[in-house]
């Protein structure tokens, strides 16, 4: 397997980047890889790209983002996300793949492992770690909340908002520590997603709602945390602690040093190290499925 699907090649010209439906690439193990909120396959390119000569790595846009499919109606969750990813893994004829994902990315992972469709999960700056309902939970809806009327602006200037420097700027501000080891493509395409983002609404309405995950404790699947650093969008204090306290004693914890919130943007040999080192890991632990 060695193609992309859509316009999935990792294009090298400074021109408006275009929706990725999926990335497909590469031979071996089955590795599903999940993108944040807002975001888009395109944040997971590098380290697709690295994954690929030992595994076949698929990495799918959600539902309501951009490239992705449509959602229906006010209201999206990661039950609904989750339920999408899983019809495209019995397309793809994966009853079960190796797992990473990324903040809601990582989030769905813990749904799908739930689901006994993963064999292992990576959970990078996971979202989802507080109760429901909670002040915790209210606050990361209010900062993405406030996020909507920038948004909003944003698509009104539209390619000038995209490769504008200080949209730039703000965006890695957010997103990592070392802003000068992101490509300009890569941001260029992180602020395009949020602005074809359709379910900004609908998911911050849905998780408002949304019961919490359930308990961690009892997972079976290996779990790898990798925690950033320099975390500003949810930062490790507040919303690592249940993953820390809960996960399983068997769970690895690993504190990612010099990176922010997506750190496959500005670290993605390391994060597709971890990646790689727990999927081979799990090797000599071969369970019947």
């Amino acid at each position: 397997m060695t193609s992309h699907t859509a316009t999935s090649s990792v294009a090298k010209s400074a021109t408006t980047p275009q929706p990725i439906k999926a990335l497909h690439l590469g031979s071996g193990d089955p590795v599903l890889l999940l993108h944040g909120f807002l975001l888009s396959p395109h944040c997971w390119e590098q380290v697709a790209v690295r994954l690929s000569s030992n595994c076949e790595v698929f990495a799918p846009a959600f539902a309501g983002h951009w490239g992705g499919g449509p959602v229906d109606g006010w209201s999206v969750d990661v039950h609904t996300l989750a339920d999408r990813i899983e019809d495209q893994l019995d397309e793809l004829g994966w009853r079960t793949c190796h797992i990473a994902g990324n903040s809601l990315g990582a989030w769905v992972g813990f749904e799908l492992a739930r689901r006994g469709r993963a064999r292992t999960l990576t959970a990078i700056a996971p979202a989802g770690g507080w109760n429901s309902p909670s002040l915790t939970q209210l606050r990361v809806g209010l900062k993405f909340l406030s996020l909507v009327p920038i948004v909003e602006i944003g698509k009104r200037l539209g390619d000038f908002a995209v490769h504008n420097i200080l949209t730039q700027r703000f965006a890695l501000l957010a997103l990592s520590k070392n802003a000068s080891a992101v490509p300009r493509r890569d941001i260029a395409a992180i602020i395009a997603a949020v602005l074809h983002c359709d379910a900004m609404l609908p998911f911050i309405i849905g998780n408002l709602r949304a019961p919490a995950l359930d308990n961690l404790a009892t997972l079976t699947t290996p779990v790898r945390l990798l925690m950033a650093e320099y975390d500003r969008v949810i930062p490790n204090r507040v919303y690592a602690r249940r993953f820390l306290r809960e996960l399983p004693d068997s769970a690895d914890r690993i504190l990612v040093n010099g990176v922010g919130h997506v750190p496959m943007l500005e670290a993605p040999d390391r994060i597709a190290t971890l990646i790689a080192e727990h999927i081979y890991a799990s090797r000599s632990h071969l369970r019947a499925v």
